[in-house]
């Protein structure tokens, strides 16, 4: 075979390999990062997607949101903290909820409502310094004072409410005490190193509407951003489905199944305009589509939420607290259709997003999240994580380990909580609903030891953390 031969056979192989390698798995459109959207439900439990057993089930179908599991990965053992602040500080930080909070000496950690402090780096930070630009439209609920917004904490814009949506009960409660010095919280907007300013009231009104106004801000953000070319992080911490749960006028009754089923078809036909617009901007191979929750359904019996096959809600140790969706897309980089039932955490989404778009993690504070790339990504088979701690406010209630958890306080339904003399051991799998922890337990009282080991090193970690500087 003569040269000339053998480089034309050579050249047609190998333009025969690149035209079989999907478009998608090709360089990102302009060289450019992935964008980032991230959706962070409110109170939302486990069971109220289809893909986890809910849709349909709940009087409301949500093909949106189940579209997510079909073209990523859908997680069955994601975790968070079991309240608002916490969860979110640990998502915002890759750092447990009890180091955001922790004062340096001996003075005991700040209350879980305080937030975070600025020393923190939140993952809009750490965006930004990689070249993103970064807007928040929803709830903050992590500070409400000079210098701890959205806008103070790596965030160029910002639309949405500082704190919880109860507080829109408080402008139409006839009990209100307008001298009591507690003041209704406002619709507030801001950009990165102007003051923040307020406009509405939160009231029902605005409760009904405002996760509709947080999804047009975001969509308005995503064009602008896809003009500019430049990479963009849209968080959005819907307000929904924290009470009140009242339904947008547009979708009051449409499901006739009730105000919650109403707000589930409202939340997905929302998720589906995020992610159409994704896809009408020719970005959505190069997008990063989160869809998740900051803990489990409200523990009040009038919030109608659902967890599932899991046991609690929040701020309760059982994994109707923890345990929440987790559904991510990313095409051509994340294989479609994937399960998964190992344990990842919240606390390792900042890890993970910061491999995924070449950005710095902090070299000088404890950073407990893992990267999860590769696991996402299909290069390792079992998460990067096998274990957590589990906290109730500033105390130490358990760990999880694989399919273990071992609890060293139990809660009753009435919140009280139970010091025990010897604790919990609850093989999740067998018992999901952890209802009797020594039924399936003395073959296995080997667990003892990775599950004590857990809670030690851990223990260990705090004691040994100087914690941040305050403010």
């Amino acid at each position: 075979m003569n040269q000339t031969v053998r480089s034309v056979r050579i050249l047609v192989v190998l333009l025969t390999l690149i035209a079989s390698v999907p478009m998608s798995l090709a360089a990102p459109e302009g060289g450019r990062k992935p964008n980032i959207v991230l959706v962070l439900m409110d109170n939302f439990g486990y069971g109220e997607p289809g893909v986890y057993g809910g849709g349909a089930l709940r009087g409301a179908p949500t093909p949106r949101i189940d579209s997510i599991a079909a073209e990523g990965f859908q997680l069955t053992n994601f975790n968070v903290e079991a309240e608002c602040t916490p969860s979110r500080a640990s998502l915002m930080t890759g750092r447990y909820g009890i180091r955001t909070r922790q004062l340096p000496g001996d003075v005991p950690p700040r209350d879980i409502w305080e937030g975070i402090s600025s020393w923190e780096i939140t993952l809009a930070e750490m965006l930004t310094d990689a070249g993103y630009a970064t807007g928040m439209f929803g709830k903050w609920h992590l500070g409400d004072t000079k210098g701890r917004f959205p806008t103070d904490q790596g965030f160029d814009e910002w639309y949405g409410i500082p704190n919880s949506s109860d507080r829109a009960f408080w402008p139409d409660s006839d009990s209100y005490d307008k001298d009591s010095g507690v003041a209704f919280t406002y619709i507030t907007t801001a950009k990165r190193g102007e003051t923040p300013k307020q406009h509405e009231v939160y009231d029902r009104a605005k409760r009904a509407t405002i996760d509709r106004e947080i999804t047009t801000h975001a969509i308005d953000f995503i064009k602008r951003q896809a003009a500019a070319k430049k990479p963009f992080f849209a968080y959005l911490p819907y307000t929904q489905t924290h009470e009140p749960v009242d339904a947008h006028p547009d979708f009051k009754g449409s499901t006739g199944n009730g105000s919650f089923a109403d707000v589930l078809a409202q939340t997905d036909s929302y998720v589906g305009d995020l992610l159409d617009t994704i896809d009408e901007l020719g970005l959505k191979h190069n997008t990063i589509f989160i869809f998740t929750s900051d803990n489990g359904r409200e523990g009040v019996k009038r919030s109608f939420g659902f967890t599932g096959p899991w046991r609690g809600a929040m701020f309760s140790p059982y994994e109707g607290s923890l345990r929440v969706p987790f559904l991510i897309r990313y095409p051509g980089k994340i294989p479609p259709g994937q399960v998964s039932n190992d344990i990842v955490h919240v606390i390792d989404v900042f890890p993970t997003l910061a491999n995924f778009v070449g950005g710095q993690v902090p070299q000088d504070r404890i950073l407990d999240g893992v990267d999860q790339a590769d696991f996402y990504t299909g290069q390792s088979e079992k998460s990067a994580r096998e274990s957590m701690v589990i906290y109730i406010g500033n105390v130490l209630f358990g760990v999880k380990w694989r399919n273990w958890k071992l609890l060293i306080k139990e809660m009753g339904a009435d919140y009280g909580i139970t010091d025990i003399a010897y604790p919990s051991v609850y093989n999740l799998l067998i018992d999901p609903k952890e209802e009797e922890p020594e039924k399936f337990y003395l073959d296995d009282t080997w667990v003892d030891g990775p599950l004590y080991q857990v809670m030690e090193e851990h223990k260990a970690s705090i004691a040994a953390d100087p914690g941040a500087p305050f403010p």
